[in-house]
């Protein structure tokens, strides 16, 4: 079952999640001091609607249609491009969600006629309302049980496609082409790639955010994959090796391992994000790497956007039971990344591949498996 499917999961769970989640935006409209609250976000829309489908464009963070939530009703604001799949298919109304249908060519006309007077927020930067989106990442990082379900189907779906394009890829295709392979794969099961980074040979060493290009791959492929299913994110990242690797690339390879590992088991409720931001400091330093931490994010939490909250340094903000993170320390010319949920029994990571070579790293917390180089055979 994938992101566009019509029955996915219990309606009577989503109906209970969404019920849920309209008592937490009516709770922070009183404390904010506002009437209604528009929410125009992919984010903020999939967080409500309880994993809805609701990005057309998807180079675009805005979605195809629009929520109002008051004190007294919640209504979805859209038009009759949208509206018979919304209530087909997303079943947004058997949701408890009010469908308010309006002309394509005049939208907005019925926002302003049902906030007249009315104190506005938004989760956009708006001269006439108050901005909440810095409270509502704070809700959307909390995954109830029912997203800690949904974002490890997701994150299933992630490492399978992850998996079947590293096993695949091979010496002489383009980047771009492994990047055609990760987006087919992601689609086939039902999730859409937000982010496909495909960087080969110097190319890792030389950029962190290698976009894909016409470049063939030689000897070294990494595949960084961010995908979006029922609304949240999972990512990772993998590398293949054609041959034997260098040993220098193998210590390196250990070195960043070591990073994330540290990283994952100092995620524990009560701790800040700055204070794991100084943890990874400290890691690097250990390796030889101190200026890593400034040549890269660090990552953080992940949920409705693939990093809802970053780790910086003297962030306050806290790490909870519930939430997901999906930290990714690089050296030049290697990264480490997964997605975890941090449970009672600790962090647990969901993205792991079955049957990937892996690196173990012993920690405060016992020992963690860390993903190695997939050694593949050259041409």
């Amino acid at each position: 079952m994938g992101e566009h499917d019509s029955d996915f999961d219990d309606l009577a769970a989503r109906r209970a999640e969404v019920a849920a989640k309209l008592e937490q935006v009516r709770a922070l409209l009183s404390r904010r001091g506002v009437d209604a609250l528009h929410l125009t976000s992919v984010a903020n829309i999939g967080w409500l609607t309880a994993g809805a489908a609701t990005a057309v464009d998807p180079t675009l963070e805005t979605a195809s249609f629009s929520l109002l939530v008051t004190r007294e009703r919640s209504n979805v604001l859209t038009d009759p491009i949208e509206e018979p799949r919304l209530r087909d298919e997303e079943r947004l109304n058997a949701l408890g969600l009010g469908l308010v249908i309006e002309p394509w060519y005049a939208r907005g006309h019925t926002l302003r006629l049902l906030t007249a007077r009315r104190r506005l927020a938004s989760d956009i930067p708006r001269d006439d309302a108050v901005n909440l989106n810095g409270d509502l990442v704070a809700l959307r990082s909390q995954l109830c049980a029912d997203e800690q379900a949904r974002l490890r189907a997701g994150a299933r779906l992630a490492a399978s496609a992850m998996d079947e394009v590293a096993r695949a890829v091979q010496p002489g295709m383009t980047e771009l082409e492994a990047a055609a392979l990760l987006e087919a794969a992601s689609r086939r099961r039902g999730g859409a790639a937000t982010v496909t980074l495909v960087g080969s040979d110097e190319r890792i060493v030389r950029y962190r955010h290698p976009l894909p290009t016409t470049k063939r791959i030689e000897r070294q492929v990494m595949l960084v994959l961010c995908l979006r299913s029922r609304g949240l994110i999972s990512a990772l990242t993998r590398t293949v090796y054609f041959g034997e690797p260098p040993n220098a690339l193998r210590q390196l390879a250990a070195a960043v391992a070591r990073v994330d590992a540290q990283v994952i088991a100092a995620t524990r409720p009560g701790r800040t994000l700055g204070e794991l931001f100084e943890t990874l400091r400290a890691a690097y330093a250990r390796e030889g790497q101190p200026e890593a931490i400034e040549e890269h994010h660090q990552g953080g939490t992940i949920a409705y956007l693939g990093r809802e909250t970053f780790a910086r340094p003297g962030s306050l903000a806290r790490v909870a039971l519930g939430q997901a993170f999906a930290w990714n320390p690089s050296l030049r010319g290697v990264k480490s990344e997964d997605t975890l949920v941090l449970t009672e029994a600790g962090p647990e990571i969901i993205t792991a591949i079955d049957g990937w070579p892996t690196l173990t790293v012993e920690t405060e917390i016992g020992d963690i498996e860390r993903p190695a180089l997939l050694e593949a055979p050259s041409a």
